[in-house]
């Protein structure tokens, strides 16, 4: 059997002669990394002084499938003229390439600072951008990427931890118990049938503001199938009943592109647990690497466990009483306080 290809080779030579290959043109030396822990980035620059990104997929993460299923989302958003970094199709038509079983791709490099949120037409926009996105996503599903159910992806997570034996003994039992009583009041919740292709990872550090452009999202590695809401609630600053202004707003800018479900916002509490499930099982893949082990020497002790099982039994009281407001309307706009406001260009 063939080893599994990891990034161990992929130093500055064989990553630029790989882009040399697929793009048929000789690359300067310039090969500066760029932050990113899960997969390879580079800035790589043509002998015509071309700046581009080239990205290196982490080997087994994901299908080829389900990496081209990224793709086209992100394409089909070009295609609307939703602003979006897609990756380069090559003239072979391929946005996709391959060097020594490693899967990657080559951006467009494009200038932008982190979009921040403060006043009511910046929640709009934001709102607008993500109608825009969601009604692209709507009309195609993604069948090899993530299914954010609880009975799918966040059992295939608390599977991974308790296979793994990433638990520490003395805490399993608890962690068990409360993941599954989270599972179990979670789940009737959720309808696959309202799921759609949605960004995945939509917080504030993954749009970008672009002088002179407006708005763009950038990152769709993890780009999934699921509920809208999962992309509105990691951009809010707490508890949907303690943000009752910025969840309006975000809605009726969202509202000018797609409809929203306002029922769904009881989702949000029960995402915000899968999320912090997802992620255990997210570090519990890197425990063998030494550059996580160096940066979080506790990840996985006694104490550790002990401080992961509080905050899940605290978040499980939050779905709780969340559920317990779900009947009550999350919008009470008051026409003294809250003014006609123009739409807000994307």
């Amino acid at each position: 059997m063939a080893p599994t290809p990891d990034f161990a080779h992929l130093v500055p030579d064989v990553m630029l002669d790989a882009v040399e290959s697929v793009l048929g043109m000789r690359m300067s030396g310039l090969a500066t990394p760029l932050p990113s822990y899960i997969n390879r980035v580079y800035e790589v620059q043509t002998m015509g002084g071309e700046r581009l990104i080239a990205k290196f997929y982490r080997p087994d993460r994901w299908s080829r499938e389900a990496i081209e299923e990224e793709h086209a989302f992100t394409l089909d958003c070009v295609v609307d003229e939703i602003p979006v970094i897609a990756p380069m199709r090559l003239p072979s038509g391929e946005t996709l390439h391959e060097a020594d079983g490693i899967y990657f791709a080559l951006f467009e490099k494009r200038l932008g600072r982190q979009f921040e949120i403060h006043s009511r037409p910046d929640w709009l926009r934001v709102g607008n951008l993500l109608g825009r996105l969601h009604v692209v996503g709507s009309r195609k599903e993604a069948v090899h990427r993530t299914n954010i159910h609880p009975e799918e992806s966040t059992a295939d997570s608390i599977n991974y931890l308790l296979d793994h034996e990433l638990v520490a003994p003395s805490h399993r039992a608890q962690f068990e118990d409360l993941a599954d009583t989270i599972l179990d009041e979670s789940a009737e919740l959720f309808d696959e049938d309202d799921f759609i292709r949605i960004h995945g990872d939509c917080h504030g550090g993954n749009i970008l503001t672009r002088p002179g452009e407006g708005l763009c999202l950038i990152d769709f590695d993890d780009m999934m199938m699921g509920p809208a809401v999962h992309d509105l609630w990691l951009l809010l600053p707490g508890p949907v009943q303690e943000c009752r202004f910025q969840v309006d707003l975000l809605i009726r800018g969202y509202e000018q592109f797609r409809e929203f479900d306002d029922t769904s916002l009881r989702l949000v509490e029960p995402l915000r647990a899968m999320r912090m499930i997802y992620y255990l099982a997210w570090c519990g893949h890197q425990v063998e690497d030494y550059k996580f082990r160096h940066d979080h020497p506790q990840w996985g002790s006694d104490a550790f466990w002990q401080r992961e099982n509080a905050d899940l039994d605290t978040q499980l009281q939050a779905i709780r009483t969340s559920l317990g407001h779900a009947g009550s309307s999350p919008r009470h706009y008051d026409a003294a306080d809250t003014p006609e406001l123009p739409e807000a260009p994307i």
